[in-house]
């Protein structure tokens, strides 16, 4: 079980002990955090996920309300199902990264655009938390930090449709994230060039370049697939190699 999926199992657990039935309202962001042991914008992470599943639903300040009992949630199945698909077939990683290349290339635009200050600030906030969390090591957290950074760009663009598709994607996008991360970070070569690529793209955000944060995006993804490309042609070498070894 990801670490994702217990937080859900978790959550479900507060709902059912909570007494929380349909149409209830959950506990206050700070409780529930308390409740989960998690930070804010982790807990904000999976309340997006869940609204976007339709078993949630957040209204500006009321709450959030359930609107599905979690025995009928459905999510661990689909992670499951993405964790089989990835498994099955390794080149459906790099499907997902050239479609994220075309949907993320549009919301970046976009949100050069149409970001309020107040939307650019907590995209800056995003990127230097996955700054802060490559600088001490911690993967995972930075990961989550990436992934986190790159939906925050999506909620500035103010395209409804393009908000929801990448809400909808976000576990594929945070899927892809670790997987890249994993294998692109312990090399510092790469580790800067990422940096940097995720530098341009705020600096491009925050002085309205639509043309520049664009192609700062898929510069960033086409990286990206073509250095997990050599990375797995260096490793089915070595693995060949090893094995021939064994002869």
């Amino acid at each position: 079980m990801t670490k994702k999926t217990s937080l859900i199992s978790a959550l479900g657990e507060v709902i059912k002990d909570q007494g929380i039935e349909i149409g209830g309202r959950l506990p206050a962001e700070r409780k529930l955090c308390e409740m989960l042991s998690i930070s804010r914008t982790r807990l904000r992470e999976l309340l997006k996920q869940l609204t976007a599943q339709g078993l949630i639903d957040t209204k500006i300040g009321s709450g959030t309300f359930l609107r599905q009992d979690p025995k009928m949630w459905k999510i661990d199945n689909h992670l499951n199902q993405i964790g089989r698909l990835l498994s099955q077939d390794p080149d459906y990683r790099f499907d997902v990264q050239e479609a994220r290349a075309v949907l993320e290339g549009g919301t970046a635009w976009y949100a050069a655009l149409r970001a309020t200050d107040e939307e650019k600030a907590m995209i800056r906030a995003a990127y230097e938390q996955l700054q802060h969390y490559q600088q001490v090591g911690d993967l995972d957290r930075a990961a989550d930090a990436d992934a986190n950074f790159h939906l925050a760009i999506a909620e500035a663009s103010h395209n409804v449709v393009l908000i929801q598709l990448m809400r909808n994607v976000f576990e594929l996008l945070h899927h892809n994230v670790v997987l890249a991360r994993h294998k692109m970070y312990t090399d510092t070569v790469m580790a800067n060039q990422l940096n940097q690529q995720h530098t341009e793209l705020l600096s491009a955000i925050e002085q309205k370049d639509a043309h520049g944060a664009l192609n700062s995006v898929q510069q960033h993804i086409h990286y990206v697939i073509d250095q997990v490309k050599q990375i797995d042609e260096a490793e089915a070498r070595q693995e060949r190699k090893n094995r021939l070894k064994k002869l």
